[in-house]
């Protein structure tokens, strides 16, 4: 079911970010986060959460289809290290995000921005920002500057972080689809030595 925001609209960039979960928590977080096929996550450290449960699963995947070289693997290995040692966590508590939100599930009318297709769940913030980025989303510049003026969780310099974020939907593209996504993976983890 489409999520719609009635009202006059605003620019549309703007009225997007006010979709988004700003700054809003995920209550579901306050107890243990299920993963599919995972044990709980007790605590919410998102850099061990990201690579444990969204990054190397999908290398290991990927290197097996050869969407990954050995080499290639390694760099996005050594990437995870850092991960979980915590150097992009911040102390923002996990936001309700999309968990989907490509340019295709946005949608404009001429009365309002509608997002559809949600695959809700707690995550980082800069998430649902960098999906929208990953594939060329419509007022991007304006979603993203509303978002960082509507938003008090954003880290300082997250701009710096949106390819990080992209790793995820990266390797599961390169897992689905081959291509050239492993290697647009690899490099967006050389922005992260």
């Amino acid at each position: 079911m489409p999520v719609v925001v009635a009202g006059t609209l605003p620019p549309r960039g703007i009225r997007t970010a006010d979709m988004l979960a700003v700054d809003g928590t995920c209550p579901d977080l306050a107890s243990p986060l299920e993963v599919t096929g995972s044990q709980p996550v007790s605590a919410w450290h998102w850099g061990e959460f990201y690579a444990d449960y969204r990054v190397l699963p999908y290398v290991r995947q990927a290197l097996e289809r050869g969407a990954l070289s050995p080499d290639d693997a390694r760099v996005l290995d050594r990437l995870t290290q850092r991960l979980r040692a915590g150097i992009y966590d911040d102390d923002a508590p996990p936001a309700r995000i999309h968990g989907d939100l490509w340019a295709g599930n946005v949608l404009y009318t001429s009365s309002e921005a509608v997002l559809i297709d949600p695959a809700a769940h707690g995550g980082h913030r800069i998430t649902d920002l960098a999906m929208l980025a990953l594939f060329g989303a419509a007022h991007l510049a304006e979603t993203f500057d509303a978002y960082a003026a509507t938003s008090s969780q954003l880290p300082k310099g997250w701009r710096r972080l949106i390819a990080l974020h992209q790793l995820h939907p990266l390797l599961v593209h390169a897992v689905l689809f081959g291509g050239s996504y492993g290697a647009a993976a690899v490099r967006a983890a050389h922005e992260y030595r």
